[in-house]
């Protein structure tokens, strides 16, 4: 399949603009956290530093590099690059960057109000899966891929809401650090709980749900969106749609794709899980519980 994706050209497989974005990104944080810094604003840890780093790899590598054009042609590469950008880089980016940028950011007058409601714990956890249900209903999925707008506008806004669902959880300040390490796991699980019946419906349909991969025209205009044109013109009479480039059957990648959310969902969310869990019992277990004062010892 490599050999023949070569057909796009640089550009769309290794997108050398997102590139630079991403890199701008990072120039920005070190910045940020290095030279500007103000007496009292502390250094990122190294764990920190690696994860906002490493959110960024992650980021190009899902929205830069051949895995987007994949998700273009294979629906189960689409479903992975989902997986990983609303289920794990959120999380990376917020943990990576340090409380007191998070406290600068929260304290914009305006913006300080709309933060502390969008990241209620209840209200993210039932927007972002509803947002992300609907945006894999054929029609509006179908839309979002025809039109590089709306595609933007809808992609960005469910990342946003992944970041306000993952907030809840992983709030590095302590004033909104709202709920109790049981609360975060069961937090957690109705979140699998919820992201079920997408994924349910993908995996168990009997028929191609959507044009995007079936149609030859609406697959060519979503190909359009990191396509450059002129490439994509010279090679579309030659191109009859994905079946070109993988032989698996589109309703078998269809299930496969539902098949890999879920279990990636399962996997980041069990990590997850393990983590808070041993935290909260390794913090319980140090506690001592000091000596009654009516108690004497001896001397």
């Amino acid at each position: 399949m490599w050999l023949e994706l070569q057909i796009f050209g640089f550009r769309a497989l290794w997108s050398p603009y997102y590139l630079l974005f991403v890199i701008i990104l990072s120039a920005i944080y070190f910045y940020i956290t290095g030279p500007k810094r103000k007496a009292g604003e502390s250094r990122p840890s190294l764990a920190q530093q690696l994860m906002f780093y490493f959110g960024m790899v992650l980021l190009y590598t899902i929205k830069g590099s051949p895995v987007d054009l994949l998700s273009h042609i294979m629906f189960t590469a689409h479903m992975t690059q989902m997986a990983l950008y609303y289920l794990l880089f959120p999380i990376l980016v917020i943990k990576g960057i340090p409380v007191w940028i998070w406290k600068k950011v929260f304290s914009v007058p305006v913006l300080r109000h709309v933060l502390y409601f969008v990241t209620k714990p209840l209200l993210s956890l039932i927007v972002f899966n509803a947002v992300f249900s609907i945006y894999h209903m054929p029609t509006i999925f179908d839309y979002a891929k025809s039109n590089e707008v709306a595609h933007t506008i809808i992609t960005t806004f469910i990342l946003l809401t992944a970041f306000f669902m993952w907030w809840a959880v992983f709030s590095p300040i302590k004033e909104m650090d709202r709920l109790s390490p049981i609360v975060k796991i069961a937090f957690i699980f109705a979140n699998g709980v919820l992201i079920t019946p997408a994924c349910g419906l993908i995996i168990f349909a009997g028929t191609p749900l959507y044009e995007t991969y079936t149609q030859s025209g609406a697959w060519l205009q979503a190909m359009s969106l990191c396509v450059p044109s002129d490439v994509l013109s010279g090679i579309s009479s030659s191109l009859s749609g994905p079946e070109y480039f993988t032989p698996m059957p589109l309703v078998e990648d269809q299930q496969l794709g539902g098949i890999i959310m879920k279990i990636t969902q399962e996997i980041i969310f069990g990590v997850l899980i393990a983590r808070i869990f041993f935290t909260w019992f390794n913090r319980e277990r140090d506690i001592v519980d000091p000596l009654p004062s009516n108690v004497q010892t001896d001397s």
